[in-house]
């Protein structure tokens, strides 16, 4: 076993093999939000709801650090790279909301900096369906990388694979999201951040295709916490792996709580098909 393995293995819980990890790395995208406002009253918030781990950026880390320093903290997770696409995030002001200004995608922390910073993993875009083919390709030439760097310093590297990409219609197609969660699992990736299709049956087709462990990430805001919980059910009776949730958490009327009742869905047992 090496190093990588073994901090992905203290992401996941020792009984049920899940993960709830929070994301809290929203304002290298959108900025201050309801929630985020202060860096670290909201990490603070989501560090005493409990979650197995927290994805962050950089700067918060640097600002934060020292909350994952005690025991039983959760595990730190290092967004290591930047994405500007004014379709994919309408959350951005309207100036910056104009899809000619095109997409774009830079690394912006290596995975030696990150495990400096005492990370335990690193997280990783990868855009399927972006306009111009070049874009993708360096995407993923740049994730591979990292991902081989990632293996030599012992840092495992979460891959979002996810079709936010201008050219594609269904953000949510299980073909689509199966090639990207495969692509990213061929290229070396520990585990895939990617988005629940919907429903259980076609989740499962892109877990059974993926070998590494599969996360559903949360997307926007449910005024509902019962749909956001019932989601998390069916996405691990699909065999999902875990959950990152972002402003499902962050944006709660009481994120501490919010996150009692997904530790509770995540870390019982649920149904798998025979």
């Amino acid at each position: 076993m090496n190093g990588a393995q073994i901090r992905l293995g203290q992401l996941f819980d020792r009984e049920s093999g899940r993960s709830f990890i929070a994301a809290f790395d929203h304002g290298l995208t959108l900025g201050p939000k309801p929630g985020s406002e202060s860096v670290l009253d909201g990490l603070q918030r989501i560090v005493a709801g409990g979650p197995d781990g927290i994805l962050i950026s950089p700067g918060t880390m640097k600002i934060g650090g020292h909350l994952f320093a005690v025991q039983g903290a959760p595990v730190p997770i290092v967004r290591a790279d930047w994405i500007y696409n004014g379709e994919v995030y309408p959350g951005l002001p309207a100036l910056l909301q104009d899809p000619r200004q095109g997409e774009h995608y830079e690394v912006i922390c290596s995975p030696e900096d990150a495990l400096a910073m005492g990370a335990g993993a690193i997280t990783m875009f990868l855009i399927v369906g972006t306009a111009e083919g070049a874009t993708f390709s360096r995407n993923a030439r740049q994730v591979a990388a990292s991902i081989q760097e990632a293996r030599r310093v012992g840092i495992p590297v979460i891959v979002e694979s996810v079709l936010w990409g201008a050219r594609i219609e269904d953000k949510r197609d299980p073909e689509l999201l199966a090639f990207g969660a495969r692509v990213a699992a061929e290229f070396g990736a520990d585990a895939i951040k990617t988005t629940y299709t919907g429903d259980p049956e076609s989740m499962r087709q892109v877990v059974q295709g993926c070998p590494v462990p599969v996360l559903v990430l949360g997307g926007v805001r449910s005024s509902d916490p019962m749909v956001v919980l019932e989601a998390t059910r069916a996405a691990l009776d699909a065999g999902a792996r875990g959950v990152v949730y972002g402003r499902n958490v962050w944006q709660a009327d009481d994120p501490v709580m919010m996150c009692g009742q997904l530790r509770e869905v995540i870390h019982s047992p649920v149904t798998v098909p025979a």
